[in-house]
């Protein structure tokens, strides 16, 4: 393991993993709403925002699928020291990490059982960027409309329509975070006058 892995985590544990958690819970519950999450200091191509929520989220209890060139020796590295959690592949993972295009096919992650909603994959999307502008969005946490630059129109809203079962999605741009339900519907692309 390179002295590079022992980096880059927490300095004051239980002050900043408390406020991240809070971040993080408040766009999961407020889809549209973008967030500052900056506090982790991973090895490329994870950016801060996606460190912090790996340190936040993850532990000896979670596994991990790393899509595309988040698969790295010094990612594995940086994971395993500061957060304990294991790697899954596509369909077993509870946290899936990569861009968009790495990460598809979506369908090849768990959307959970009837019985067990909770037990689907969690998408964590690193974004080239992310705006309050591009597709609208609609549902629980949203009080009129919401608008969120997503990667794609016709998955999430396919995803929306397994609820209760389907995925939960975050999506990190350097240092910002905002997520979006099952529960939120898409419902196209914002008009620009």
């Amino acid at each position: 393991m390179s002295t590079n892995s022992l980096e880059g985590g927490f300095v004051d544990a239980p002050v900043e993993s408390a406020q991240a958690f809070r971040k993080i819970m408040n766009v999961m519950a407020r889809p549209g709403l973008i967030e500052d999450l900056a506090v982790a200091a991973p090895p490329q191509p994870l950016s801060p925002a996606m460190g912090t929520l790996l340190l936040t989220l993850c532990d000896g209890q979670t596994s991990i699928f790393l899509a595309g060139e988040y698969d790295s020796a010094a990612v594995r590295e940086w994971i395993t020291f500061h957060c304990n959690a294991q790697f899954a592949d596509a369909a077993t993972c509870m946290f899936a990490i990569g861009n968009w295009s790495s990460l598809l096919p979506i369908d090849q992650y768990s959307i959970g059982t009837s019985q067990y909603p909770d037990r689907s994959a969690t998408l964590i999307v690193e974004m080239d960027e992310l705006t309050p502008h591009g597709q609208e969005l609609s549902g629980p946490g949203i009080e009129t409309v919401k608008h969120l630059s997503l990667p794609d129109t016709d998955a999430f809203q396919k995803n929306a329509l397994l609820f209760p079962l389907g995925l939960d999605f975050y999506f990190t741009c350097g240092a910002k975070i905002a997520a979006l339900p099952r529960t939120a519907k898409v419902i196209g692309i914002e008009e620009v006058a």
